[in-house]
This record gives structure tokens, C-alpha cells and sequence, in this order.
């Protein structure tokens, strides 16, 4: 068994400006139920957690069809699940995205307090900026 390392700044960067990872903090307390709706559900759980040598690819790719990979990545990540595909993302994209997922959690539980605009005004300033 590898030991994981951690990502470097430049992939935690690159995270925090994943759509993937953006759309997992909007939709990660909407759909408690979001499970029961995955395409995983018709598809044999081995192929989600292939072996460290073998490619990913295929479940990734199941993944992206799905209506639920925000709320899969977002369990993912509140859970610190760093093994097989979740929300159509690798253990070493989640690794990175764990650290933007950490900060922005804490963000939003400081903006509650009154420290800071939420997420989802953070994240309709981002998209405006992406779309000039």
C-alpha cells in the first residue's frame, strides 16, 4: 500500500476552480436522497473503486452522466472519503479539492456569524467573471 501525498498548491489552485468542486458546495445540503438516484445504482460497486493500477476511467466516466455527482462529491468530501470515484472525481483530484473544500466550509460557517458573504454569492461572482 502507497502512502497518499499531499497536493500541492498548485493543484489545490486549480480545485478551487473546478466546476465539479463548485457545484458540489451549492448542491451539498440539498438532496438527502441523492444516493438512491446515482447511475451507481445499476452498475457493480467494484468499478468504482478499481485497484491503484488500474484505470479510472470508466466509472469516472459513468459519473459524468449522473444528475447527483454534486451531492456524491459533496458527501465525499465532508466524510474525507479518499478512495474510489465519487462525483466523477479521482482519490488524487479529491485530495486537493479537500483542501479548497476545508477552507470554503469554514468560510461559510464564519459568513453565518457574520463574517463574510456565503458561497453561493462567492460563487455568482466567479461565474460572471468565467463567462466574460
Amino acid at each position: 500500500m502507497t502512502r497518499a501525498r499531499m497536493p500541492r498548491p498548485h493543484e489545490v489552485a486549480a480545485a478551487r476552480r473546478d466546476p465539479r468542486l463548485l457545484r458540489a458546495l451549492t448542491e451539498r445540503q440539498f438532496d438527502d436522497a441523492w444516493r438512491t438516484r446515482g447511475v451507481c445504482q445499476s452498475v457493480d460497486p467494484e468499478t468504482f473503486f478499481p485497484a491503484p493500477s488500474e484505470p479510472a476511467d470508466s466509472a469516472v466516466a459513468l459519473c459524468r452522466t449522473c444528475d447527483v455527482q454534486g451531492p456524491c462529491l459533496a458527501w465525499a468530501l465532508e466524510v474525507g472519503d479518499c478512495h474510489g470515484v465519487w462525483g466523477a472525481t479521482t482519490p488524487r483530484e479529491r485530495r486537493a479539492m479537500l483542501v479548497a473544500w476545508r477552507a470554503q466550509v469554514q468560510r461559510d460557517e464564519d459568513a453565518v456569524d457574520g463574517a463574510g458573504p456565503p458561497v453561493r454569492d462567492q460563487l455568482l461572482t466567479l461565474e460572471s467573471v468565467n463567462t466574460r
